[in-house]
């Protein structure tokens, strides 16, 4: 699978980045296997189970520890949201006045994303020390319900007369959602990102003269059209 000149531009800076993730991304390593309650385990086990079976990784110790280093990556997410989360909830219940709450509240926020972007730039090094660019793309899309090239298609198939540059435009805020949806909490949140990106993309696009109502109505006729003729 070719990458886009837009994903390799990504990467190059990527790289630069993890190199200083790949110290924090082995100490991640020497924590595995996670500890955790055994049910909550088994369930990520799956979910990465479902991500690392599309990569055909034939070295079964390579399998088990590309899978950990998932498993891993969804347990400290998960501890870093619901420490957060915690937090922000003590806050608000306090009797503190409301600036103070405010000022507290987003520096435990900012500390938050802090926390996402060190481990993060750790979990793609990791990545990146196990498997080729192209199945780190499939972890990142596997990690986000491969939502970028679903609504990627989308906005081709909805407007096929745009531009090389409104299409490298579109993709590039897409690769930005996804990269925020991957450190998200749930799956809500993950939908939340791209929902956010794509609200983005439509202003752009109605900025360059392009009527999405309109465009929305003929995409959905030439669906039907099509659904016709499949049924006849």
């Amino acid at each position: 699978m070719a990458l886009s000149a837009e994903t390799g531009q990504l990467y190059d800076v990527e790289f630069k980045i993890m190199k200083k993730g790949l110290l924090i991304g082995f100490f991640l390593v020497a924590l595995l296997p996670v500890i955790g309650q055994e049910d909550y385990i088994q369930v990520l086990t799956k979910r990465a189970d479902k991500i690392v079976s599309t990569l055909g990784i034939t070295d079964s110790v390579q399998y088990i520890r590309v899978r950990s280093i998932l498993v891993n990556q969804y347990v400290t997410l998960g501890k870093i949201h619901d420490g957060a989360d915690t937090s922000l909830g003590e806050i608000n219940s306090s009797d503190k006045p409301v600036a103070v709450k405010d000022s507290l509240s987003n520096i435990i926020k900012l500390r938050r994303e802090a926390s996402l972007y060190t481990l993060h730039c750790a979990f793609v090094a990791l990545l990146y020390g196990e498997l080729t660019c192209e199945q780190v793309e499939a972890v990142r899309n596997g990690m986000t319900y491969d939502v970028l090239n679903v609504t990627f298609k989308a906005q081709l198939d909805m407007i096929p007369r745009l531009t090389d540059e409104e299409k490298r435009q579109i993709r590039i805020w897409l690769l930005e959602a996804r990269e925020h949806a991957m450190d998200a909490a749930s799956s809500e949140e993950k939908h939340a990102w791209f929902g956010k990106y794509k609200g983005r993309i439509n202003n752009y696009l109605s900025e360059r003269g392009y009527d999405l109502e309109r465009e929305r109505a003929g995409w959905n006729e030439r669906i039907r059209a099509g659904n016709s003729q499949t049924t006849r």
